[in-house]
């Protein structure tokens, strides 16, 4: 007789849950079916699962090998039930995406009416936090990370690089002078970036030499770009910006970037999402507008800066010439 998979189903959700009376609410069993479903697998398997006390259960060596499986063969049964819903293609159902909070305010927040409006049947929750996740244990679908795959278990797919660009107010530099080399960021107030592991630590490089580490000292420290963006304007400190954050302020002049030859490493902006054998189609959805409006080239916030700014100077000279020809 073939193996009954519900009873894998059970085993998973037993050691998910931690105990046989919080599965058998989350099932809608009773438990005393879900002990008999334990112990029939246990029987075809040859193996013991689980130790059982009083108190609590915990997994042995076998059982941790099983659950791996049951956990997959649930997961593989919950996207065939998701992917036999999306009848002719159609999107539908919840969408569960996580973002960076900064990112997820200024650049994913204003292109969601259209994804809305392109998949009517489609319900998206949006979570936005700015700490690194686990996809499958917190139950989203996709993510938009500005930081390295470190889950092989997932795919990432690359979208547009993030630099990181020194920046300060034009009046704060008129006060306090251009920094020439990364080593006079020393003797400038920063503010930080608690999110990083070593914010007070910042590497540089140039094409052509070697990395040059700087320590910085501030008056912030700060998990939130934008809950910094006050102090940052009010020419109070410098920040490390990324160029999605800092574009419109330096195109503007509102800001200025200082040290352009040298740069930290840069980041890149990915959608992850977990491998599977069949991407749902509202998964893929998604990834394919990510794509389209953040893949790369087509992201708002990449390209000099350059060319705006010579057509500014350009711009000057002509006025100037005029002027004199009067």
């Amino acid at each position: 007789m073939p193996l009954d998979l519900n009873a894998f189903a059970v085993y998973a959700r037993v050691v998910e849950l931690g105990s046989f009376t919080a599965a058998a609410d989350a099932l809608k069993l009773s438990k005393s079916m879900v002990s008999r479903q334990i112990a029939a697998l246990e029987d075809e398997l040859g193996v013991r699962l689980l130790n059982r006390t009083t108190r609590r259960i915990s997994v042995t060596e076998a059982g941790a090998v099983v659950f791996e499986r049951a956990a997959r063969i649930v997961a593989e049964a919950e996207e065939a039930e998701r992917d036999a819903s999306c009848i002719e293609g159609a999107v539908r159902g919840k969408l569960r995406i996580n973002a960076p909070m900064t990112f997820g305010i200024r650049e994913l927040g204003p292109v969601l009416p259209e994804f809305l409006a392109r998949y009517p049947e489609l319900v998206v929750e949006l979570e936005l936090n700015d700490r690194r996740i686990d996809l499958m244990e917190e139950g989203f679908d996709v993510s938009l990370r500005i930081s390295p795959l470190v889950d092989s278990s997932l795919i990432a797919r690359q979208l547009a690089p993030v630099r990181r660009l020194v920046v300060g107010t034009p009046g704060y530099f008129k006060a306090h002078g251009v920094p020439k080399h990364p080593h006079d960021l020393a003797d400038h107030p920063f503010i930080l970036y608690t999110q990083m592991s070593r914010p007070e630590l910042l590497d540089f490089r140039n094409g052509d030499g070697k990395p040059v580490q700087v320590e910085l000292k501030g008056p912030l420290l700060c998990n939130n770009a934008d809950a910094a963006s006050a102090v940052l304007r009010a020419g109070q400190a410098l920040s490390l910006s990324p160029d999605f954050i800092s574009c419109d302020a330096l195109r503007s002049g509102e800001l200025v970037s200082v040290l352009d030859d040298w740069a930290p490493p840069p980041l890149m902006l990915h959608v992850i999402y977990p491998h599977t054998r069949h991407l749902s189609a509202k998964v893929r959805a998604f990834v394919d507008f990510a794509v389209e409006k953040f893949g790369p080239g087509r992201a708002r916030w990449t390209g000099s800066l350059a060319p705006k700014r010579q057509a500014r100077r350009q711009t000057g000279r002509q006025a100037k010439r005029r002027a004199g020809a009067k």
